[in-house]
């Protein structure tokens, strides 16, 4: 008998090492990526999963979890911050990221998918004790511990405040978005209990993947042949792909002659390109084109009237993307890297004008779940110049006759109509365009001449669009 266990103590454990599982440390990786860079998770997870897929740790079930992982912890972070705040003994600001992305992805994996509590609790230990060493996955045990004894309506129900005592914050934290974004997002909707809700429960389901169907080059029935694909509710060149689609292998896709495109996005082009017009119809703009979704579109659209489509975006890397969208257009159309507050082409040179300036991007939460807690409300002040500087340019840019399209991926009344309003009154030679009818089919349009999608009734992205007619010199 050894002298340790003469004296009754019990032998030091063997040092275990921690098994590394690839599936929870790429989520690891991908969630530090867009909390250190400020990157986006749909364009960092991408070429981890490739890198993973080509190295031979991942297949698609390996992949699809991956996925959840990210987007989900992403999605209900503030839900998740306010459960994880509730079971530390300091505020979370003093916890360190890289503890909080680790429990965050516990909490998850928790209170958000189908795992058994044991294997949640005891894959995130041992993914801390290799990201984060043996002493704070320590930390992270005892706290998923206190997390795993309710689920997530029970939490809820603790840390969220009464309906009835504040609102705002009680819907904040159920549905894991800022205070602001959820009284904007109100604002916007007209007020009504229901209807915020359905929104916000919208901005927190997966989108599935749109395809567009780029006119002259590919047909939606050449789409439909992909698996499990149906066709979009209201664009008629949109299609949607299986949950999980790729769309890298879409051969249409490989080739440019289709897109991945938000139906959303795609009916903004078409109420432009099928708005009245008085006079010739040759000459279209698209003046904040980058990265060249809807250029591609209005190009396609453009040639099969004979019309030529110039594409124009300030950053020259985005310019190179609105080029590769449009190679091989079937008509004819340039793309310049220019200021759209400085154009450089001359007033009324065009006969239709789309700007879809750059805005806070709270219209596509459901596609980048992590700009919600990156913009702050002093966002829209730094925004307001230059949205209206560009509609100032178009409004000049476009004939007498001609239509101007104002466009935002945000509902947000200071970036949608307080921007035209403001406008118009330095144009007094102009008048909105009811754009509702360019959109056959399309419910809940409301009842001003400008349209407002939402993805919890179109399900769209929340685009915005102000169609404006120039009537005189």
């Amino acid at each position: 008998m050894s002298e340790q266990s003469r004296r009754g103590r019990k032998p030091a454990k063997p040092y275990r090492r921690p098994k590394k599982d690839p599936v929870r440390i790429l989520a690891f990786d991908a969630l530090r990526a867009v909390d250190e860079r400020d990157a986006y998770a749909n364009l960092v997870l991408p070429p981890l999963l490739r890198k993973a897929r080509e190295k031979g740790d991942f297949d698609a079930r390996d992949a699809a979890l991956a996925t959840e992982l990210v987007y989900g912890t992403l999605r209900r972070q503030g839900t998740y911050d306010a459960v994880i705040a509730a079971c530390v003994d300091r505020p979370l600001r003093e916890v360190d990221p890289p503890v909080l992305d680790v429990l965050g992805l516990g909490a998850h994996q928790l209170l958000g998918t189908r795992i058994p509590s044991h294997a949640a609790v005891s894959a995130t230990v041992e993914l801390a004790r290799v990201v984060l060493g043996d002493g704070r996955a320590k930390f992270v045990n005892a706290v998923l511990r206190k997390v795993a004894q309710d689920d997530l309506d029970g939490w809820i129900a603790k840390v969220a405040p009464p309906y009835d005592e504040d609102p705002e914050d009680h819907l904040a934290v159920v549905h894991s978005h800022p205070r602001w974004v959820v009284s904007a997002l109100w604002d916007s909707l007209g007020g009504g209990r229901a209807g915020i809700e359905e929104l916000l429960a919208a901005d927190n389901e997966r989108p599935r993947v749109t395809l567009v169907a780029r006119p002259g080059r590919a047909t939606t029935e050449e789409l439909l042949r992909e698996e499990a694909a149906e066709p979009g509710r209201w664009s008629p060149y949109a299609v949607r792909l299986a949950e999980g689609g790729e769309p890298g292998a879409v051969e249409a896709v490989r080739e440019g002659r289709a897109g991945v495109q938000d139906e959303g996005s795609q009916l903004v082009a078409l109420a432009l390109a099928n708005a009245p017009l008085e006079g010739p119809d040759a000459r279209w703009l698209d003046g904040c084109a980058g990265p060249g979704g809807k250029a591609a579109l209005l190009g396609a659209l453009a040639a099969e009237r004979g019309a030529a489509l110039l594409a124009s975006e300030k950053q020259p890397h985005r310019a190179g993307l609105v080029a590769k969208a449009l190679a091989g257009n079937p008509g004819p159309y340039q793309v310049i890297a220019a200021d759209g507050t400085r154009p450089p082409w001359r007033p009324g040179s065009f006969d239709r004008v789309l700007v879809d300036v750059p805005c806070t991007g709270l219209g596509a939460l459901r596609r980048r779940p992590e700009a919600r807690w990156r913009r702050r409300p002093e966002d829209l002040d730094n925004f307001a110049p230059l949205q209206r500087a560009l509609l100032r340019t178009a409004l000049d840019s476009v004939r007498v006759g001609g239509v101007v399209g104002y466009a935002t991926c945000s509902p947000h009344l200071a970036e949608t109509r307080a921007v035209v309003a403001d406008v118009l009154k330095q144009y007094p030679d102009t008048e909105l365009i009811d754009a509702r009818p360019l959109l056959p089919g399309v419910p809940a349009l409301g009842e001003a001449p400008d349209i407002q999608l939402w993805p919890h009734l179109h399900g769209t992205d929340a685009m915005y669009l102000a169609l404006i007619r120039k009537t005189a010199g």
